[in-house]
């Protein structure tokens, strides 16, 4: 028993020296906060598609033998179904009839030339169609170091784009008719129907990436960059332009826990930079990167944020929003097209059984590091799992939460379940709003 307390003490140690460490401060960043009051401007009628996070990849950089097979079960996207997800999504999106699309990056698996190629040309059906596409990078896009072709149990490397050539690429999805743009991020802002103007965020970090490394996920802007979108802001403002934004990186937390948890996906800073937008009557923001289905809403100083996230078009259920704005009001609908790719087949279920599998195989990996047995961790995975996969697709209810037997699990299971038990917890609780049909008063 004293050997058990004693490496039970020791660990509390190690997960207080983690907390400690990552609590390590950023430079501090300036925000000009509009005080001025003045009038609020209402959003123009508008309607619009939302897609997240296709990952496109192409077959001929491989897509069998162990290295492969590694990528697969470290993550949960339908890679080789990608390009037939994206082409349904585009079908769906033109026989909508919505003005524009917008997507919050992830283009790409890890920003392979050919890949990025492949989405443009899919995304030129769009625009064809005269349905305007704006996109912004993620941090699987640009300056990847993780662009790779697959060979039986090697990887070789491929060419990447540079931030100058994702602009090139995607010319006629958004920067090409930008009417102003950043000239230290791949941000900008857009106009796509009169009276509203799209402020594109690019929120990654691939100007840190170094060849041989591994890509930077987390998200961060820098001082020029809020500067620039403060002037843009007080244009908007003299205008009398209403404002919404996009970016890859979560605005806030989309469970009470997350930044904890998985600080990588939400913008730093995120508490002022929200009540920087809020306070300019920016009231809305599209973001993806979680791949999750969640809206939730932040105040400030009597106004507020929604960020609504989109999950990812290649993990199930495999989205797309519709949006409509009408009189100041904004309905959100949400159509999950993966049980329509393949009807009458397994499909969808297999897709959904990979979610849970992988989410629960990155589980085992984590736990394994601090010891836990494989029998703690078949349990424990098992409910990590679940709770990932009802995130996922959006409004959580508590009520469908399976019940995990504690008692099963030994001391020191127990021990590091209440480490993380806040994340269980915590995904399993839908902020307000709801995440996938939601009327939103702007």
């Amino acid at each position: 028993m004293n050997k058990v307390l004693t490496k039970t003490a020791l660990l509390a140690v190690i997960f207080y020296i983690m907390v400690i460490c990552g609590c390590s401060k950023e430079p501090s960043l300036i925000y000009k906060l509009n005080t001025e009051g003045g009038r609020i401007p209402a959003y123009p009628n508008a309607s619009f598609a939302v897609i997240s996070d296709i990952h496109v990849y192409s077959s001929e950089l491989g897509s069998s033998g162990e290295a492969f097979e590694r990528v697969m079960l470290s993550d949960r996207k339908l890679l080789l179904n990608s390009i037939e997800l994206l082409d349904y999504a585009i079908n769906d999106i033109i026989a909508s009839q919505v003005d524009f699309v917008i997507i919050p990056g992830d283009l790409t698996k890890d920003g392979e030339l050919i890949n990025h190629a492949i989405a443009a040309e899919k995304l030129r059906k769009l625009t064809d169609h005269n349905i305007a596409v704006y996109v912004v990078p993620g941090n699987h896009d640009v300056n990847c170091p993780k662009a790779l072709k697959y060979d039986g149990d090697t990887t070789e490397n491929v060419p990447n784009v540079s931030e100058e050539e994702f602009a090139q690429i995607y010319g006629d999805f958004g920067y090409n008719a930008a009417l102003m743009r950043d000239t230290n991020s791949l941000s900008y802002v857009a106009e796509p129907v009169e009276g509203l103007w799209l402020l594109a965020i690019d929120s990654t970090r691939h100007r840190e990436n170094v060849e041989g490394g591994y890509p930077i996920v987390s998200g961060k802007l820098n001082q020029e960059t809020i500067d620039w979108m403060a002037m843009v802001l007080n244009e908007a403002d003299k205008n009398n332009k209403a404002v919404m934004a996009m970016m890859h990186h979560g605005f806030m937390e989309h469970w009470k826990g997350q930044a904890k948890l998985h600080s990588i996906y939400i913008v730093q800073d995120f508490a002022n930079f929200g009540e920087f937008l809020s306070s300019w009557n920016v009231r809305v923001g599209f973001t993806g990167h979680y791949h999750a289905q969640d809206i939730t809403r932040a105040d400030f100083n009597n106004k507020f944020f929604y960020d609504v996230q989109t999950g990812s078009l290649v993990t199930a259920p495999c989205p797309i929003r519709y949006v409509t704005i009408n009189n100041n009001v904004m309905d959100i609908k949400t159509d999950f097209i993966i049980d329509k790719l393949y009807p009458g087949t397994d499909f969808a279920e297999n897709a959904h059984a990979f979610v849970k599998k992988t989410v629960m195989l990155e589980a085992g990996r984590t736990l394994k590091k601090y010891n836990v047995s494989d029998k703690d961790i078949d349990i424990i995975a098992d409910a990590v799992g679940d709770a990932f996969a009802a995130h996922y697709s959006g409004d959580e209810n508590p009520a469908l939460k399976p019940a995990l037997d504690k008692s099963k699990l030994s001391l020191w299971g127990r021990f590091i379940l209440s480490q993380q038990q806040y994340a269980l917890d915590g995904l399993w609780i839908d902020l307000y709003p709801a995440d996938n049909d939601v009327r939103i008063q702007l």
